[in-house]
């Protein structure tokens, strides 16, 4: 039951301190659009994907004016594009660009899935896909790709993280007019979730349905204002317990929000992905909510231990609101979109090598860090591989999305405007790799995959 202060405790969450539901993407099966005919293949797609998203945009509206939640971004995500080229062969740029003209009709913000799941080698149609990334990238605006290159089961294909370097590079290339934007919605995973609702590394992954609906709601801004609230002297158990009380809230309305644009739409629901996903406003930042609990500032020697409480408090407190939990679900550190982590990296107090230590703690991995843009193909394949070993070993999601900002150094800055924010160019270390990257093959599995 709710009562009054619940309601106006939610009002006043959405007013002041920037709750949101981040995303309702829609996720979308193209297995029955397969043809040996790619034009006649993009036809399929294009049909289907504006048939059952085309009142995605419109119901998200109308849920925002019935309940005042904001929804900031109505998505599509669709199965890997590799699996559809494996049977038609051809130019894999032409999906790109039907995925692109779907995106344009159906009105949405992204659309994700020009994707390869190669963890254990490559498939048909696999590096086809994986050479055109940079021109889709380039070619489109509203599309996004990841590769997912290791996993806990089959360990790390080194192969693909070498060409992975590559093409990070090169899609940051061809679009270095425009902020290098083409490397800002390209992700490169190990463990990869077939339902994560976020960009840029949503797909719709194999074993899902034909078609579902999926929330990612956000609030850091909201959990920050909590802590605020608690004497700087309540022990951590008190803290812990605030959040997990706070993320339960957070859920709750994900969960209302989804189980309508699922009964308006006449889709089934799919889950609610309870990360805190900040944005680069003042007041909605994960960086905050880790100062808010002591830390002078993001990246001081503490924060790694912070951010373990925070994300496993957001865990529990999100899987008592919702049966149905999924995607990455904890919390994200893009420093680009978010306001305190930009201001860290600036001041050099956050560094790579101090998020990549975050990242064996948090949701996802490397994410929005723009680094110089000499840096080598060999070195962004390292850091790719060094981040794919954190995920394998730890039976977790991890991620790389970093933005070589070609033309920049240490000091200048890349603005991407709008959710995708902007941040300072930060050091890497230039130390070559080459050797080991261009070893190629396969990292073999840990141990803990053996769980049969």
């Amino acid at each position: 039951m709710l009562n009054i202060n619940d309601i106006m405790e939610t009002i006043k969450m959405i007013q002041e301190e920037n709750l949101d539901i981040r995303t309702i993407t829609m996720g979308i099966s193209l297995l029955d659009c397969c043809d040996s005919d790619i034009d006649r293949s993009c036809e399929k797609i294009y049909d289907k994907i504006c048939r059952r998203a085309e009142k995605l945009v419109s119901t998200g509206e109308e849920i925002e004016k019935k309940y005042g939640i904001p929804i900031i971004n109505k998505r599509i995500s669709v199965t890997p594009i590799a699996m559809i080229l494996a049977a038609s062969g051809g130019n894999p740029v032409k999906y790109a660009l039907t995925l692109e003209k779907a995106a344009q009709t159906c009105g949405v913000n992204f659309v994700g899935g020009y994707s390869a799941l190669v963890q254990k080698g490559f498939a048909a149609g696999d590096e086809e896909l994986i050479r055109s990334i940079p021109e889709a990238l380039t070619v489109t605006d509203h599309l996004c790709s990841s590769v997912n290159i290791g996993s806990t089961r089959t360990g790390i294909n080194m192969d693909a993280v070498r060409m992975m370097g590559g093409i990070v590079r090169r899609a940051a290339e061809l679009t270095a007019d425009r902020s290098c934007i083409g490397a800002s919605k390209l992700v490169v995973f190990c463990n990869a979730v077939e339902d994560n609702p976020f960009m840029a590394g949503a797909f719709h992954g194999p074993g899902e349905p034909d078609c579902v609906i999926n929330v990612g709601v956000s609030g850091p801004g909201v959990v920050r204002a909590a802590l605020a609230k608690l004497p700087r002297d309540a022990g951590l158990t008190e803290v812990a317990d605030l959040i997990k009380r706070t993320a339960f809230k957070i859920t709750r309305m994900g969960q209302l929000v989804g189980a309508e644009a699922s009964q308006r739409l006449g889709v089934p629901f799919g889950i609610v992905d309870l990360s805190l996903a900040p944005t680069p406003a003042v007041g909605d930042s994960v960086a905050h909510i880790l100062e808010e609990m002591g830390l002078d500032m993001c990246g001081a020697h503490g924060t790694t231990a912070a951010l373990a409480l925070l994300n496993d408090a957001v865990k529990k407190g999100g899987v008592m609101a919702s049966s149905h939990v999924g995607g990455l679900s904890g919390a994200f550190i893009p420093v680009s979109e978010d306001a305190g982590m930009i201001d860290a990296a600036a001041a050099g107090c956050l560094t790579i090598e101090k998020l990549e230590a975050m990242t064996a703690v948090c949701s996802v991995g490397l994410d929005m860090i723009v680094i110089p843009g000499d840096t080598t193909a060999e070195v962004i394949s390292a850091i790719i591989a060094d981040e794919a070993a954190i995920g394998m070993v730890n039976s977790k999601t991890t991620a790389v999305r970093v933005i070589p900002a070609i033309g920049k150094q240490l000091g200048e800055e890349l603005d991407f405007g709008g959710l995708l924010g902007h941040a300072p160019v930060i050091r890497v270390n230039t130390t070559s790799p080459e050797v080991f990257i261009h070893r190629g093959g396969r990292i073999p599995a840990p141990l803990q995959s053996l769980k049969n």
